[in-house]
């Protein structure tokens, strides 16, 4: 199977709990936590190893959160390359209000990196054989500069490698310039792509093409939440809807959904099939609770009643 990479400049451990209702200014019992490693790029690995594929993650970590983060991560038998970092590696925080169902995700911020840190693992990508597809995914900690993932979209053309690119802002923007193969923005990332304030539904095609029309991507993959997503490439444009399932966790949903389409992609799939499968594995992941992602069991079956192709 073509190998896959997967980078995430900003992981976190993610803490999950539930109390049985938020009140302010009283002290709330919790149920014990449940620690799991989280991040962009980590959570794709995370998901594609359920889906029965490997991804190699590459990661920065520090400090002693930094090191249980590792040993969590090789709990799931995740290949990986840490690039060891001096600062502390971040943690997150989510509670479910159970006698509301409500979910309160809390993110911190990340380390300061330094440049010999981040370029460092710039160079174990470098030295990496026989990749075929590289994913970036997730926020950038201060000290990693905006382009990085831009300097990324560099390494893969000299890989020959497919470049699927999921983060915001400015990084997109930059990254996309330089040329990548696919991304899977939302709506307000669209918009700010194309320099538009808002996107009707009648836009999202039209918007989409304006990026692959430039030659700067092959493939958009707009996430529209519970309505689905809009495949665009430069002759078709497939709504994709989500069946209808009991959510308890929107946490991962799109790490799962990037995660289903590069191991569909991996797999000899055409993109048609392979995004459909990523919706698939995206409305699975909101099945669980906290920050389980997909399980392989329900992405094939919800797989099943979506794509008939």
């Amino acid at each position: 199977m073509p190998s896959i990479v997967t980078i995430t400049f900003n992981p976190a451990i993610d803490k999950s709990t539930s109390v049985t209702a938020m009140v302010s200014e009283k002290k709330l019992t919790c149920t014990p936590p449940l620690f799991e490693p989280g991040g962009g790029g980590i959570n794709v690995a995370r998901a594609i190893k359920k889906l029965g594929g490997e991804a190699t993650a590459l990661y920065l970590a520090g400090g002693y959160t930094g090191k249980f983060f590792t040993q969590l991560l090789d709990k799931e038998n995740i290949t990986s390359e840490v690039t060891e970092i001096s600062a502390h590696t971040r943690e997150n925080l989510i509670v479910l209000d159970s006698t509301a169902n409500q979910q309160y995700r809390f993110g911190m911020p990340g380390p300061a990196v330094e440049p010999d840190e981040w370029k460092k693992l710039l160079t174990t990508l470098e030295q990496m054989n026989e990749v075929q597809y590289i994913v970036a995914s997730g926020s950038l900690p201060q000290g990693v500069p905006i382009d990085v993932f831009a300097q990324i979209a560099v390494i893969a053309k000299q890989k020959k490698a497919h470049y699927i690119v999921d983060t915001n802002g400015e990084a997109l923007k930059l990254a996309v310039a330089k040329g990548v193969y696919l991304i899977k923005p939302n709506l307000g990332e669209l918009s700010a792509l194309v320099g538009e304030d808002e996107l009707q539904p009648d836009m999202i095609a039209v918007a989409a093409r304006k990026v692959i029309a430039k030659g700067q991507c092959k493939y958009v993959m707009v996430s529209m939440g519970a309505a689905g997503a809009m495949l665009v490439t430069n002759d078709m444009a497939t709504t994709i809807s989500t069946p209808p399932v009991k959510r308890r966790s929107t946490v991962g949903a799109g790490d799962s959904m990037v995660a289903g389409i590069v191991f569909s992609l991996s797999k000899g799939n055409e993109i048609t099939a392979a995004a459909h499968y990523g919706v698939a594995c995206g409305t699975a992941a909101t099945m669980n609770p906290g920050t389980e992602l997909c399980k392989a069991a329900d992405a094939d079956r919800l797989y099943k009643l979506i794509y008939t192709g």
